[in-house]
């Protein structure tokens, strides 16, 4: 793995999930590595269940430690586990070079989410120019498969950043 440093990070994440995911226990141990990566993302302790360009499943255990006091999900834990579910789609997805900042977040509640939560994201790049915004959505399902909320993550994205943008 010390060749990966060297290397783009949308390659860098596909190919850390490449050679883990197969691996008994390598989902768990790939969303751990993120999580120390992500400290904050980590404190959820969500677990990556398909990671590709474009498409990310990403599952929470309810549990005490993102519980409110009405014995549901967390309303920022749930925020949390959109963020991550669509940032790792959207970083999978950019080209060689692109770097992404998010510029805003929003979240709808649908209702009381109880029992492991499931994010997914599917989403597609647009034709990347000096800065492109675009939103990101995750749905986030309950047991059921019902909605308990719909995460939208705004990013703004460059092209490969030129020699003097690196040095700042």
């Amino acid at each position: 793995m010390a060749n990966l440093m060297k290397v783009d990070p949308t390659q860098k994440l596909l190919t850390m999930w490449k050679r883990l995911s197969p691996l008994p226990g390598g989902k768990l141990v790939f969303s751990r590595v993120i999580g120390k990566m992500i400290p904050y993302t980590g404190s959820i302790k969500a677990n990556v269940m398909v990671l590709e360009p474009g498409h990310c499943v990403v599952e929470l255990q309810d549990r005490m430690a993102v519980r409110n006091h009405l014995s549901s999900v967390h309303a920022l834990a749930l925020a949390n586990l959109g963020e991550f579910t669509s940032g790792l789609a959207m970083t999978a997805a950019l080209p060689p070079g692109a770097r992404g900042i998010v510029t805003g977040l929003s979240i709808e509640y649908v209702k009381k989410a109880r029992g492991k939560i499931t994010a997914e994201t599917h989403c597609t790049i647009p034709e990347l120019r000096e800065k492109t915004r675009f939103d990101v959505v995750a749905e986030l399902r309950d047991e059921s498969k019902d909605v308990v909320a719909r995460f939208k993550a705004n990013w703004q994205v460059s092209a490969k950043a030129t020699a003097q943008e690196s040095v700042r």
